[in-house]
């Protein structure tokens, strides 16, 4: 279909030099002929008027008209009174690119990837209400740069939310928006200066990358083993207290207290991901680390979980004494995340939908993880099911000697995705599974899960 355009024309690339020796109307000609050539301009394609050209390029109408002519002789141009000049009609268009085949799922069984929310039930119609609501809302100064720390609506409703849903104690002053949990992990990394940082084991050393060295504490029934992070001599550790990462274990109350009294006495920093503790369902909530020593908690959150990664939106609730060097870091990096994003995101929790979105995700991932339980229980009930009060993903605990790269990859040959990690064990994502597709992947590998 030919592109129409209001008013006088489109814009057309096209350059006089008149210190060479070729006469300004062949220079028109040639480039309009060999835009045409090339593709530029397609069949059908308008082309500026001629006043319109002639101003915009320092010449007389009367010469585009001439060029116009000579074009339209040679059969590239064609016109007729009250339209546009137009790229001829048999002129061979510009061909469209091949459509792209439909790439076929890697698994199409199931695939039980893990840290995935369910892509198809994010939220679009209540995002593009707050991006609305954004545009009709924010100052005219606000479409600048902004400050690098974030939009101070969105930290003050991000402040109170964590309050409110997470013990967290924080003000506006506190938080630093960022996009996402690695932008948050890079800025804070860089602003301890340290060079090392300890981890969970087994845990999600992967999100820091190569940013430092990584030195692993063991995780047992009640999180992070304190007293192996003592003897490790670190001084920044990075925890998953609410969730942890992959085990599902919840940091005791008693564990919670002994690693403050660690990071207060060695003048040490706890990194807190936040990662999934908006989905819980047969347990209590779980409070944050942060409420509970402001001064030596870094807590890190993002909406990849709760909304969809596409997003890119996170914050950090940081120390008093933290907060200049990690900003300075963000304004170094990028000059500030999105403001139109971080005003919709403010709307959309202000106004109760974000709320009401995380109700009809824990109710949907529950039943997901009530088919994967009984699933499980009809094919494999020899094998412990763990990690199954919060999030959306559970591990499937291996017997000790089980070849679990082996289970993988003949599972992979059978259309089934599954992911595993260094303790013997599965780790079984259902945020982007849905229940037929749970019930139908535990199936088809029925009697890999029964093997010896």
């Amino acid at each position: 279909m030919p592109v129409e355009w209001a008013g006088s024309g489109p814009e057309l690339l096209v350059t006089i030099d008149r210190g060479r020796g070729e006469g300004l109307r062949t220079q028109l000609e040639n480039q309009l002929r060999a835009a045409i050539r090339a593709g530029r301009l397609t069949a059908g394609d308008p082309l500026p008027s001629s006043r319109e050209l002639a101003r915009a390029l320092g010449l007389s109408r009367g010469l585009v008209q001439d060029g116009y002519a000579q074009l339209q002789a040679e059969g590239y141009l064609t016109s007729r009174p009250g339209s546009a000049t137009r790229v001829a009609a048999h002129v061979p268009a510009r061909p469209s690119p091949a459509p792209a085949a439909v790439a076929q799922p890697e698994f199409p069984v199931a695939d039980f990837r893990h840290g995935v929310p369910d892509l198809g039930l994010v939220p679009r119609q209540d995002w593009a209400w707050a991006v609305r609501e954004a545009c009709r809302v924010m100052p005219d100064a606000a479409f600048d740069y902004g400050d690098a720390v974030g939009a101070l609506r969105l930290r003050e409703v991000l402040a109170s939310y964590a309050v409110r849903v997470r013990a967290a104690s924080a003000t506006a002053a506190d938080v630093i928006v960022c996009t996402g949990t690695q932008q948050a992990l890079g800025l804070v990394v860089g602003a301890l200066g340290l060079d090392e940082v300890a981890v969970e084991h087994p845990g999600s050393a992967a999100t820091l990358g190569s940013m430092t060295n990584l030195i692993h504490v063991p995780v047992d029934a009640s999180g992070l083993d304190v007293a192996a992070l003592e003897r490790s001599g670190a001084r920044a550790v990075l925890v998953t207290p609410a969730h942890q990462w992959p085990t599902g274990v919840v940091l005791t109350g008693p564990r919670r207290q002994e690693l403050i009294a660690w990071a207060r006495a060695c003048d040490g920093i706890i990194i807190e991901d936040d990662y999934d503790a908006e989905f819980r369902y047969d347990r209590d909530p779980v409070g944050s680390l942060q409420g509970l020593a402001p001064d030596r908690v870094v807590s890190l959150g993002t909406v990849s979980k709760s909304l969809a990664p596409a997003l890119r939106l996170g914050w950090i609730i940081a120390p008093e004494h933290l907060h200049a060097p990690i900003a300075r870091r963000k304004w170094q990096a990028d000059r500030g995340s999105s403001v139109v994003d971080q005003y919709a995101l403010a709307a959309l929790i202000e106004s109760g939908r974000y709320d009401r979105h995380l109700r009809r995700m824990r109710t949907e991932y529950a039943a997901r993880r009530d088919t994967l339980v009984t699933a499980l229980a009809r094919h494999a009930p020899h094998l412990p099911l763990t990690g199954l009060a919060a999030g959306f993903h559970a591990v499937l605990n291996l017997p000790a000697g089980a070849d679990e790269q082996h289970l993988i990859s003949r599972a992979a040959e059978r259309g089934v995705g599954l992911y595993g990690f260094p303790a013997a064990g599965i780790i079984l994502g259902f945020g982007n599974t849905p229940r037929r597709t749970i019930d139908a992947g535990i199936t088809a590998i029925a009697d890999l899960l029964s093997a010896p």
